[in-house]
């Protein structure tokens, strides 16, 4: 095994022990204070600040890790969860809605660094001629969102199991393993800029990553925007299926999205890199699913739910792996975080927009609505990359 090939690994298992607690306490979060009697609305403030300190993060962390190296922000990342994790064992009387949002805005904080580290690392490791690149930020990313979906389902299982407070200090164990592998195994050069970047440079001065950015803001919009907070509510509330139910059909889901997402190279750029033009095909085809699905849902909601997100799932799956692929593509060599965290920073304001939204449409208009306006924000995002002229 090459150098690159060990590093890989390390970021890779660091970026899985991660998503596995950041799943899980999404879920254990989402119906815990459900069953405590929250609205809609009420759930998807919970996660309001973990979304907007992620856009900050995003900024700030692409900066720090070109100064400083992708080492220092990864585990800045992994310290900073396991103490979300421990603010959530107090007492439950403690836990009034400001309180979980601030732990829910050290999570986001926290996500996003690691989120950002990884896939920047990346690009230090791996050549884009041979479609290396590809297969690297597609296993990446397919295998994260898989775990994410394991994460689901074992925070579903944990609330069921050991209770709230137990689960927190079962995943705080684990990142702290996680911690100190990546603390002495991981380069401390990875990632870091020949020359130290100003943060004024953070903002991204290519045209390609600018509206590649923007249309990642509606594409993960248009997910979260039903998916986050309308879907469980909706399961739980019409549907009647229990907490365990719940987490494992989302666990399930997202799983499949991120095997999906992981194999992309195999049905998308098989035989050529993917363009801005594939991700707009692929646009095209996706927003017919949700408008599919609002306007059937009254013939059979439970199947029209379960076969529709299937197929939502495959195709956001191939969506996401092709524009995750452009961004890295585009970036600089030197100093790559800084527009990859850019550009994250307008993934994590799509889910602001969609996670807010997700809970305001759904107490309004319900999930029909949701799934409206999901159709319309992913022709945005396909329009959007029309715009890109990258040679």
């Amino acid at each position: 095994m090459t150098n690159s090939q060990k590093q890989y690994a390390i970021v890779t298992g660091n970026y899985w022990a991660f998503t596995l607690t950041d799943g899980a306490l999404r879920m254990l979060v989402l119906l815990y204070f459900y069953q405590l009697g929250y609205s809609p609305l009420e759930l998807a403030m919970l996660f309001l600040f973990y979304e907007f300190f992620g856009i900050v993060t995003n900024l700030l962390g692409g900066w720090l890790g070109a100064r400083a190296g992708l080492n220092v922000t990864m585990n800045i990342g992994l310290s900073i969860q396991i103490l979300a994790l421990v603010m959530l064992t107090v007492p439950a009387e403690w836990l009034s809605v400001l309180y979980v949002m601030v732990a829910q805005a050290l999570s986001g904080i926290a996500k996003d660094l690691n989120k950002m580290s990884a896939k920047s690392a990346v690009k230090s490791l791996a050549s884009d001629g041979d479609g290396k690149l590809y297969r690297w930020v597609s296993g990446l990313t397919g295998s994260k969102n898989a775990l994410k979906g394991v994460g689901f389902f074992l925070g579903a299982l944990l609330l069921e199991v050991f209770g709230f407070v137990n689960a927190m200090w079962i995943m705080a164990a684990l990142l702290s393993v996680a911690l100190m592998i990546s603390w002495i195994k991981l380069e401390g050069a990875l990632g870091k800029s020949k020359n130290a970047p100003k943060f004024s440079q953070m903002f991204s001065h290519s045209q390609a990553i600018n509206w590649l950015s923007f249309a990642r803001f509606f594409l993960f919009g248009a997910r979260d925007v039903w998916f986050v907070v309308a879907l469980p509510v909706f399961a739980a509330s019409v549907l009647d299926w229990t907490h365990l139910q719940i987490g494992t059909f989302m666990a399930l889901w997202i799983i499949g999205y991120g095997i999906v997402q992981a194999v992309s190279p195999k049905f998308i750029g098989k035989n050529r890199n993917p363009t801005h033009r594939t991700a707009f095909g692929l646009a095209i085809v996706l927003a017919g699913v949700p408008l599919a699905i609002a306007y059937s849902l009254e013939l059979n909601p439970q199947w029209i739910i379960m076969i529709g997100l299937g197929l939502f799932g495959v195709l956001f799956a191939l969506n996401s792996a092709v524009h995750s692929y452009l961004i890295v593509a585009y970036a600089d060599q030197d100093g790559t975080s800084k527009q990859v965290g850019f550009y994250y920073m307008a993934n994590a304001g799509g889910r602001l927009a969609g996670t807010v939204l997700s809970g305001y449409l759904y107490q309004t208009v319900g999930l029909e609505g949701c799934l409206i306006a999901s159709a319309a924000m992913i022709l945005m995002a396909g329009g959007l990359t029309l715009k890109i002229n990258h040679a």
